[in-house]
């Protein structure tokens, strides 16, 4: 992993992060008085105290938790959505230990300095984090360059190379590349020789990190340089050309000192699986017991409107390809599975296009029912049973898949969705199978944010009724 941050750059952090948790429990302190249990009138009320030993157990719980949960780790916050989600379940978890000491032995704490304190800690411990990332962004803040030589300039080399411009802002410096190939030479400058010149090049050029990113017919010359490089003070990492195989993403495990790349590693880790399900069954499990009324008399419309059962059990592709049942209210005629094929048309592309406003098989109630997108929530109990997620991209038809390509696969590397990133833009008027980007997007910019974002957008998505049919 290249380097973003400096030891010294943790140790500044968590310095920081200590001091304004003590600044958030001053201050919530001092707001204290003037928030008592209403509000119509903010009536002081007597000054509250902090029992100083607190000031000693604030600091340890925040900085233990920080650390067990890596919010340090350079490899875990490259993006700022990850640094910021990480620092906010850190929080969270401090907050529970906190509020278990005091239960245990400060009873008379106030409730609300507690809420106070967290609310002011989470948002001073974000908001210094902004300030540094533009900070070092507009290069006010000075950083120590690392000077990166990529070896390879084939396809995995040029993506290193995107990453590396890409982050520039933290220190990294691309130098250059080192490659065999003739075809190569149209990189002009950033090209500073052939394999063995590494040694001179890392010389020269004051190199810091070495990234070897050889396709696999040359691996052979992994050891040759790795040997070059052993007298000189630089980092040697290789970048593995299998990549391509890749479900979402590849990663290395460790079994017993021997090193594995995992070909099909979860695009969420878990931290990220945890805090999405918990979000799931709290979201899903409220939305049912507010909406039991509305599901009851949706029931009776359909029963009354057509004859057949009131829900659809169809047959959905989940998660890493595994099959589950889905619930949807039932919109067509009982026999509309049968008649699938005649609906179905290839267009001048040869895509498959199965799904049209006109169709013939879809019931007066289910009209409604699909265009406000009502038909969609008994998909709440795939969501509490696990087979589904509030957010992600849509169960898709085992049919259509196996007419897949493999990059759209890839689609399934998080739980399936009720909703997603496709949906809130564009909805059925942009096919799913034909329109995987969307997902993709998703899955490689996930998280919890971006869950919030597209859960608070789709109501008015499905307000304009565009592409629902």
């Amino acid at each position: 992993m290249l380097r973003r941050y400096t030891v010294n750059h943790a140790v500044l952090s968590m310095v920081m992060d200590l001091s304004l948790t003590l600044v958030a429990l001053l201050l919530a302190q001092a707001l204290r008085p003037y928030l008592p249990l209403t509000f119509p009138f903010l009536v002081p009320v007597p000054k509250i105290d902090i029992p100083t030993i607190l000031f000693v157990i604030v600091p340890v719980i925040w900085g233990g938790t920080f650390l067990i949960t890596s919010v340090y780790d350079p490899r875990r916050i490259y993006k700022a959505t990850d640094e910021f989600q990480a620092v906010t379940l850190a929080v969270g978890i401090a907050t529970l230990i906190f509020a278990g000491v005091l239960y245990l032995a400060f009873r008379n704490f106030s409730r609300w300095l507690l809420v106070t304190f967290v609310l002011i800690d989470l948002f001073l411990l974000l908001f210094w984090r902004v300030i540094m990332r533009l900070g070092f962004k507009i290069g006010r803040f000075p950083t120590h360059p690392r000077r990166v030589l990529v070896v390879g300039a084939g396809k995995t080399g040029q993506r290193l190379a995107e990453m590396i411009t890409e982050y520039r802002w933290t220190g990294l410096d691309l130098v250059g590349f080192l490659d065999d190939d003739p075809e190569k030479q149209n990189l002009s400058a950033l090209l500073l020789g052939q394999l063995s010149d590494v040694h001179a090049v890392v010389e020269q050029q004051q190199i810091d990190d070495v990234v070897i990113a050889l396709p696999r017919y040359a691996y052979g010359r992994v050891n040759q340089l790795a040997l070059a490089l052993h007298d000189l003070p630089v980092q040697v990492r290789v970048v593995p050309d299998y990549f391509s195989l890749a479900l979402y993403r590849a990663s290395v495990d460790d079994f017993g000192g021997v090193p594995m790349i995992n070909l099909r590693d979860p695009a969420l880790n878990d931290v990220q699986r945890l805090v999405k399900r918990a979000f799931d069954l709290v979201i899903a499990g409220v939305s049912i017991l507010l909406l039991s009324p509305l599901l009851a008399v949706i029931a009776l419309l359909i029963k009354v409107d057509s004859l057949g059962p009131i829900f659809y059990r169809h047959k959905r592709v989940g998660e890493n390809g595994r099959i589950f049942h889905m619930y949807k209210f039932r919109t067509m005629i009982p026999e509309a599975d049968q008649l699938l094929a005649q609906m179905t048309e290839i267009n001048n592309q040869g895509q498959i296009l199965f799904k049209r406003p006109d169709d013939p098989r879809v019931t007066r109630v289910g009209h409604f029912l699909r265009r406000t997108s009502v038909d969609e929530l008994p998909q709440l109990f795939n969501v509490l049973r696990g087979d589904m997620s509030l957010v992600g991209p849509r169960p898709e038809l085992p049919w259509l898949v196996e007419n897949y390509e493999p990059w759209q696969r890839k689609r399934f590397a998080v739980p399936q969705g009720m909703t997603g990133w496709w949906q809130v833009n564009g909805r059925s008027d942009k096919p799913m199978h034909l329109h995987t980007e969307d997902d993709l997007y998703y899955v490689q910019n996930y998280s919890l944010w971006m869950d919030i974002f597209i859960l608070f957008k789709t109501p008015w998505v499905v307000l304009r009724g565009k592409g629902a049919f």
